[in-house]
């Protein structure tokens, strides 16, 4: 079971980016999804989640209105698309698999991780 999230890169603050998130070795559509992140220096926080159908998503006040959480189940993968980002965006950010299928703000609800990919924003 492997969660591979890529996307990430360098751009520049108000810029936009799409993270996609692909999930090998079963599939995850009976279950909520996550994207946390964490700055250097940082707790790893949490950004958005999705349920697993897809109706309810969760966002962090910081990224809420910016950024959007969406799956596709048949291709096993989820998306976060990052518009007008900021250079307090820079992060590594995760993908994840939550235990149920519902929505969770909280990291001890997801099971399965990716390794992270890199975001930075510059001024």
């Amino acid at each position: 079971v492997q969660l591979q999230a890529c996307g990430g890169g360098l751009v520049q603050a108000g810029g936009s980016l799409r993270l996609s998130c692909a999930a090998s070795g079963r599939t995850f559509s009976s279950n909520g999804m996550g994207w946390f992140r964490q700055a250097p220096g940082k707790e790893r926080e949490f950004v958005s989640a999705i349920s697993w159908g897809g109706g309810i998503t969760y966002y962090a006040d910081s990224v809420k209105g910016r950024f959007t959480i969406s799956r596709d189940n048949a291709k096993n993968m989820v998306y976060l698309h990052m518009n007008s980002l900021k250079p307090e965006d820079t992060a590594v950010y995760y993908c994840a698999a939550a235990s149920t299928g519902r929505v969770s703000i909280q990291s001890y609800d997801y099971v399965y991780w990716g390794q992270g990919t890199l975001v930075t924003v510059s001024s």
